[in-house]
């Protein structure tokens, strides 16, 4: 698992960044309309399944978990840092957030419909990047739906970038996508979108859905 000084280190830092980061990107998906629809499409799946709940891991202020229960599936939020599941409480009260870990999630096996991880991925070193994927696959439902965002880099390898926040990683979407597939996933679709202005980098979706049982 993620060794413990790289997650304290990552939820003191967006602890210290928690209120900023909530006035910068609170509304980000107003002016995001491919993730909008991309998210649309992701409850429509979720619903159809009826599998259970979404989790929206690595959730920040609650401003995706909000959007994600509007569209319909009952969705709830976790972070690591204990000053963003504070704004998103006050932000939404009516919702659920609750303060974890992706790398030991506390809910049980096969209970989620969906898991929402947008870009909650990028400061896990890669070594234990299949170790998270695996925790994903655990706890969704067989059939359950996966939503990954992360930033695209140019390179077969993850490359390390100055992320405002904390030093994260860019990925190849074919690697996260392989890396998937030994998790136990199956790629729905994907969504590669150039830089927006004021973005540096490409940015990629990937949906995939955890194998049925037999």
């Amino acid at each position: 698992m993620t060794e413990p000084s790289v997650l304290n280190d990552t939820k003191t830092a967006y602890d210290s960044v928690a209120t900023l980061y909530a006035e910068l990107f609170g509304d980000v998906l107003k002016i995001k309309p491919m993730e909008r629809a991309l998210l649309a499409v992701f409850a429509e799946l979720v619903q159809a399944h009826g599998a259970g709940p979404v989790a929206d891991i690595g959730c920040g202020p609650g401003h995706v978990t909000a959007h994600m229960h509007a569209l319909g599936p009952v969705t709830f939020g976790i972070d690591l840092s204990s000053e963003m599941i504070s704004l998103a409480r006050h932000a939404h009260p009516g919702l659920r957030f609750d303060e974890g870990s992706m790398t030991a999630l506390d809910i049980a096996d096969g209970v989620l419909g969906g898991v929402l991880a947008l870009y909650s991925v990028i400061h896990t070193p890669p070594a234990q990047v299949p170790a998270v994927f695996t925790e994903f696959e655990r706890v969704l439902a067989p059939g359950g739906h996966l939503l990954l965002g992360f930033f695209v880099g140019d390179d077969a390898l993850p490359q390390e970038f100055d992320h405002k926040v904390t030093l994260a990683y860019r990925w190849s979407p074919d690697s996260l996508a392989n890396l998937l597939r030994q998790a136990g996933f199956v790629e729905v679709a994907r969504l590669l979108r150039e830089p927006h202005e004021g973005e540096r980098f490409q940015q990629a979706h990937l949906l995939v859905r955890k194998h049925q049982e037999p």
